[in-house]
């Protein structure tokens, strides 16, 4: 019916993981008992549309028909030229409503159509994934409330006007740092009170299981198209390198989880000031333990980047369990350099990335320059969104 891989199942590295929804040292179901119960009714009710080839078909053909996958594999010639490599860009910028986040919210849409809930519950960062989220409502006939911190609100008013346009109400949280964590803690704790007719689509690889797996999951389309790609498009079948920006960390886990098992190199790219699997250590928030940043009191420090999806403390608990296991490798890129690697992709390759995904690709421009990335090295990486939503952020600074 249509040509969009939808994942597969296999052991190992990145599969399922267990009752316990644990990830090594990780993950878990750490929430009050309201919501242990809610979750417990999303695993068993997801778990069972996983398993159902007309959930897998109707998802498939959403994804194939509204989102517009699959999503090419685009060679950036001009930058490869520039840097001595060959890099490749899987383009999830061009999915309907922008970004990777559509995948995600289709599938969780679906589920909760299913288990007979009327309404979606989300946070966003950067829009994006409210955006995905009033995309996925309107389309199937639901509601949708989306929590967003007051200051993204300000620095991503085109994605706050296109939730209302799509008919999603959005409430701005004023507590806090006012940004993506204090979203998720005012969505979390609305839906205590909201889980008879209401589904919390939580946006990224986080939160109390199943939702860190499941996320992956729905992401998981990504790593497999861009490996069958692969597989098509170069001689060695694989990359050298496999790179993704990480805030949460739900577009480098789908990512990811396509080359686990195979030689490339994963590389998850972090904000400096929001780097938790970087600088992290373990601790518990938003209904999982992971990798957090936090002070001497173990108190969690207030995260910062240009980017409004990667301003977040924390990283999701597989991330901390591949970074433990060596698997992948999490490295740091500040403000500037994603600003720069932003506007060089625009004037190289007619490209506008959003900020988020600018962190992926300056890593990939140092690492070039510095030599850590020999000569005629293959990268694939995720452009995991559009950077129209940014364009007022850069005219200040460029």
């Amino acid at each position: 019916m249509s040509n969009v891989l939808l994942p597969r199942h296999e052991p190992g590295t990145m599969g399922e993981p267990g009752e316990r929804g644990r990830f090594g040292a990780y993950g878990g179901r750490y929430a009050p008992e309201s919501l242990v119960e809610a979750c417990r009714e999303v695993a068993e009710a997801f778990r069972a549309a996983w398993a159902d080839p007309g959930f897998r078909g109707a998802l498939a053909r959403l994804l194939a028909v509204h989102a517009g996958r699959p999503t090419p594999l685009t060679p950036a010639l001009r930058l490869s030229e520039e840097l001595g490599l060959r890099l490749y860009l899987k383009r999830e910028d061009l999915t309907h409503t922008g970004s990777h986040k559509i995948n995600n919210v289709l599938g969780q849409a679906l589920l909760a159509q299913r288990m007979g809930r009327r309404r979606l519950i989300a946070e966003t960062g950067a829009g994006q994934h409210g955006v995905a989220t009033a995309t996925a409502a309107a389309l199937l006939g639901l509601e949708a409330t989306v929590f967003m911190g007051e200051r993204d609100i300000e620095r991503q008013a085109l994605n706050v006007f296109r939730m209302r346009m799509l008919g999603a109400e959005v409430v701005p949280v004023t507590t806090g740092s006012r940004t993506l964590k204090d979203a998720t803690s005012e969505a979390m704790r609305h839906w205590v009170g909201a889980t008879g007719d209401s589904h919390y689509c939580i946006g990224s690889v986080v939160g109390p299981d199943p939702y860190p797996w499941m996320v992956r999951e729905l992401q998981r389309v990504i790593g497999d198209e861009a490996r069958a790609q692969c597989a098509a498009e170069l001689s060695a079948g694989v990359p050298d390198l496999v790179v993704a920006c990480v805030g949460g960390g739900s577009n480098a886990a789908g990512t990811f989880a396509g080359f686990a098992d195979t030689r490339a190199r994963l590389v998850g790219v972090e904000a400096e000031g929001g780097a938790g699997a970087s600088h992290g250590r373990t601790g518990v928030l938003h209904g999982c333990r992971s990798l957090f940043l936090q002070d001497d009191d173990g108190q969690i420090v207030e995260a910062h980047s240009i980017s409004a999806g990667l301003d977040y403390p924390g990283v999701g608990p597989e991330h901390a369990h591949l970074r433990d296991l060596g698997r992948a490798r999490y490295v740091t890129v500040t403000d500037d350099e994603a600003v720069a690697a932003a506007l060089r992709l625009a004037r190289t390759e007619g490209i506008v990335p959003a900020l988020e995904s600018a962190h992926a690709l300056a890593w990939v421009i140092r690492a070039a320059g510095d030599g850590e990335l020999p000569a005629g090295s293959t990268v694939m990486m995720t452009l995991s969104g559009r950077g129209d939503k940014d364009v007022s952020t850069l005219k200040e600074l460029l």
